[in-house]
C-alpha cells in the first residue's frame, strides 16, 4: 500500500508550486497525495494576478474528507486567511502523532501576497507552535515571524533556534537567497545542524514547496528527521540541476 501525504495549501495554474507541484512531486516520490484547497491563484512568470480564497465551509468540509487516520504525514503550504489557518491547526491539534511540515508561504516568489495579516499572525500563534510541525520557513518568512528585518548567514542556526523555542518540534530554516553558497540550518531538540554546499548554477521556481513537500514523503515513510532533510535537500539540488 503506498504511503499517503495530505496536502493542504492553494493551487498555482503552472502546478511549479502548491498543492499541484506536491501532486507531481508525490508521484515522484511514489507516495498518494490527497489535496484540500484552501485558495485557487491565478499566477505566471510574473507573480500573483489574483487569489481566491475558497468560501470557507467548503474547505472546512475538504479537510473533514481528507483520510487521516491512513496518512503518514502533511504538507501544509499557502494559507490566505485566518480561519483557513485555524481550522488546519484544529486538525493538527487533534491528531498530534501526525507530522506535518508547514511551509509559512506568505507570497509568491515571483510578486503577489498569497496570505493576508490576519493569516501571518494566525500562522505564528496558531500553527508555529505546534509540536506535531516541522517549519520550513525562507529567510524572508523567518524575519516576518521572527519580527526582524533581516538574518544574515552568521545567525542562522540562532534564527531556527528562536523560532523552534516556541513550541514547534523542529525548524528548517533555508538560505537559498543567502549571498554566496546557500545555507540551512535544521534546529531540534538535539541542537542545530547547519547544512552548505557550492551554489548549482540554474533557476527554478516552486523550490521550497518542493523541498516541504519531499521532505513530508520522506516523513511518512518513516524516515527520521535528519535523513530526511538531507533526501529533500539533495531532491531539489538535483531538480536545480535539471533545469
Amino acid at each position: 500500500m503506498a504511503v499517503i501525504v495530505l496536502s493542504i495549501g492553494t493551487t498555482h495554474p503552472w502546478n511549479v508550486a502548491g498543492v499541484g507541484r506536491d501532486l507531481v512531486v508525490g508521484c515522484a516520490r511514489e507516495c498518494r497525495v490527497f489535496t484540500a484547497v484552501a485558495a485557487v491563484s491565478a499566477q505566471d512568470s510574473t507573480g500573483v494576478i489574483a487569489l481566491g480564497p475558497v468560501a470557507q465551509e467548503l474547505f472546512e468540509a475538504q479537510l473533514s474528507a481528507l483520510p487521516w487516520e491512513s496518512a503518514g504525514a502533511v504538507r501544509v503550504g499557502a494559507l490566505p486567511t485566518s480561519a483557513a489557518v485555524r481550522a488546519v491547526a484544529a486538525a493538527l491539534k487533534a491528531r498530534p502523532w501526525l507530522p506535518a511540515v508547514v511551509d509559512p508561504v506568505f507570497a509568491a516568489s515571483r510578486g503577489g501576497e498569497l496570505a493576508d495579516r490576519a493569516a501571518r499572525d494566525a500562522l505564528e500563534e496558531e500553527l508555529a507552535t505546534l509540536s506535531s510541525v516541522v517549519l520550513t520557513p525562507n529567510l524572508c518568512e523567518a524575519a516576518a515571524l521572527l519580527h526582524v528585518d533581516t538574518i544574515e548567514r552568521s545567525n542562522l542556526g540562532e534564527a531556527a533556534t528562536r523560532l523552534r523555542a516556541r513550541g514547534t518540534g523542529a525548524v528548517l530554516l533555508t538560505g537559498g537567497h543567502l549571498e554566496g553558497n546557500p545555507a540551512d540550518a535544521l534546529a531540534t531538540s538535539d541542537g542545530v545542524e547547519l547544512f552548505s554546499e557550492a551554489r548549482i548554477a540554474g533557476a527554478m521556481h516552486g523550490t521550497g514547496c518542493t523541498l516541504a513537500m519531499v521532505l513530508a514523503c520522506e516523513l511518512a515513510s518513516g524516515k527520521p528527521l535528519p535523513a530526511a532533510v538531507r533526501v529533500a535537500r539533495a531532491f531539489v539540488r538535483a531538480e536545480i540541476a535539471r533545469h
